[in-house]
């Protein structure tokens, strides 16, 4: 069995790990990257694809390595190879869909799940409309971004306004959505990871102190989480509407033993997951691989 693990050269420094482990699990890998490929689409169903210069023969299997940076030129190349014969996961439409936060939540309110209220801010953001929808403070975020990146708490009117002078003033135009702040659940969240429509583990995030992000990577601690099917059964569903074979689900907690789906990752990180839990991520991306592909 022939296998990709697919890769953007910029992101490479990111997932070292990642890679790494995979690449110690998986004996017939190897790393490719985005930017050394060519396409070329023609009338004629050839099973092959330049790559780094050369007509090289399909892989049985990709494993993307990408997520919320995601160029599309990189998901050109994945939609090829799909429409070529192999075997992707995550598909290029499923790893767009995770990359859009707006349309993550439009699909998991599609399917009744439970998720924080959400607004797109129409440009020029009007603050009326966004606070007779939300209510103080809630959660400021970019379309796409990952760690944390991108979002910000917004405690009061003045914080809302002076925001709104900021991005005017630098004239940017950037897609922002505004959500629900989850307070019960401020600065901890569980990531549920999710291979094959299988929950293979939980652990809790627990921010840096006065930070209301959870976010591992960018400071903060975790540990093991014991699933109960409730959490199980919502972490997968989410990931099966956004159509990820691989999903890194974020789950907050309310009130009263609720739980909402903050994110839905297509590239999730399992250094600190592995570290946390105990799974071997990468042996549980292999075995549904191995058991997926003696179906075909």
């Amino acid at each position: 069995m022939k296998i990709w693990i697919l890769l953007d050269k910029k992101d490479e420094p990111f997932h070292q790990y990642e890679n790494k482990q995979l690449l110690s699990v998986i004996s017939e890998a190897e790393i490719v990257y985005a930017s050394e490929f060519e396409i070329v689409v023609n009338r004629e169903d050839e099973k092959g694809i330049i790559y780094e210069d050369l007509r090289v023969d399909l892989p049985d299997v990709v494993i993307p390595r990408t997520g919320s940076r995601t160029t599309y030129f990189t998901l050109a190349v994945i939609r090829h190879l799909e429409k070529l014969g192999s075997w992707v996961l995550n598909p290029a439409d499923s790893i767009n869909k995770a990359k859009d936060k707006l349309e993550t939540f439009q699909l998991l309110s599609a399917q009744k799940l439970p998720i924080p209220k959400t607004v797109l801010g129409k440009f020029p953001i009007d603050p009326n409309i966004i606070e007779k929808e939300l209510s103080y403070p809630f959660v400021l975020k970019k379309i796409s971004g990952s760690s944390g990146k991108g979002v910000l708490l917004v405690k009061k009117h003045q914080q809302f306004e002076d925001l709104l002078g900021l991005i005017e003033e630098e004239n940017s135009r950037m897609n922002l959505i505004f959500q629900e702040f989850i307070s019960h659940s401020a600065g901890q969240d569980l990531r549920v990871f999710v291979v094959g429509g299988r929950a293979i583990g939980a652990m809790k995030r627990t921010g840096k102190a006065g930070d209301f992000r959870s976010n591992f990577s960018a400071g903060g601690s975790a540990e093991n989480f014991e699933l109960n099917p409730e959490i199980e059964w919502l972490a997968v569903e989410a990931a099966r509407a956004v159509g990820l074979e691989i999903a890194g689900v974020d789950i907050l907690f309310g009130e009263n033993d609720e739980i909402f789906v903050c994110e839905v990752n297509a590239n999730p990180g399992f250094e600190g997951f592995e570290g946390a839990t105990g799974v071997n991520v990468a042996g549980e991306i292999y075995s549904f691989v191995k058991l997926k592909s003696s179906q075909f």
